[in-house]
């Protein structure tokens, strides 16, 4: 056995661990709480992908947790909890919390970065998540079935491109519970999309738009783009004008 040089080895270490738990075990709680092992020092950094700033969590949010949930000592911080209360902040898409020898915390705060509006309290980010929050920023208006947020997200993105061209900008999208597109245009135009090939329809309204707009004396304020070779135009009935004069008025 004394000539097993590998055997040796393993009981060296497996002493070595237990010496090391044994001391572990030996440690009161009164040496971890020690002053000397208190957190003197919480660095918060935003991680969103533009600069970094947080813009929607304030300094008195901040201050309040981190004065009531950060307790004990570096040891005993219970990084859980304090990662679950800035959760619980509107603005908070994700939360980051760890220990920073030899006596802080570093905490990273992602907030959410909006894209649009759902209903009266409901925003949408970048992402397609729904959270619920307050901002004075104008924004588009999203309605639909909720499950659908993450599509009318990147249908929203690929429509403002196209619509770069001409010039045009969107107030609301509605993506409708058999799946079928209409857009609010910030010109009072409404285009309707349907269901199918939806890029490419709202693609032939770009290319004919300045066409349009040389043939029509009259303003044209809503386009049905759902046929297979052309479109329609017309104005939009009194239900449509009322909804699409409130959507206006609540962009400001």
């Amino acid at each position: 056995m004394w000539d097993n040089y590998r055997l040796l080895n393993i009981l060296a270490n497996c002493l070595f661990t237990l010496v090391v738990l044994a001391t572990a075990a030996a440690i009161s709680p009164s040496v971890i709480n020690l002053p000397v092992f208190g957190i003197k020092e919480v660095n918060i950094t935003g991680t969103n992908k533009t600069d970094g700033r947080l813009r929607y969590i304030t300094r008195e949010q901040i201050s309040s947790l981190i004065s009531s949930k950060v307790t004990g000592s570096f040891f005993t911080v219970e990084l859980d909890a304090i990662g679950n209360s800035f959760q619980k902040l509107p603005w908070v898409r994700a939360v980051s919390v760890r220990r920073n020898w030899p006596h802080g915390l570093e905490i990273k705060l992602e907030e959410h970065v909006v894209l649009a509006r759902r209903g009266n309290s409901e925003l949408v980010n970048i992402y397609g998540e729904v959270f619920t929050a307050t901002t004075d920023k104008r924004l588009p208006e999203f309605t639909g079935p909720a499950e659908g947020s993450y599509e009318v997200s990147k249908k929203y993105v690929a429509f403002l491109k196209m619509l770069q061209p001409i010039q045009k900008n969107i107030v609301q999208i509605n993506f409708s519970p058999r799946q079928a597109w209409r857009i609010y245009m910030e010109d009072g135009v409404v285009l309707e999309l349907g269901r199918e090939k939806v890029e490419a329809r709202l693609g032939v309204y770009v290319s004919a738009y300045d066409h349009i707009v040389s043939q029509f004396k009259e303003k044209i304020t809503y386009v049905d783009l759902r046929y297979p070779n052309g479109f329609s135009v017309r104005e939009i009935n009194s239900t449509q004008k009322k909804i699409h004069d409130q959507i206006l008025k609540k962009i400001g």
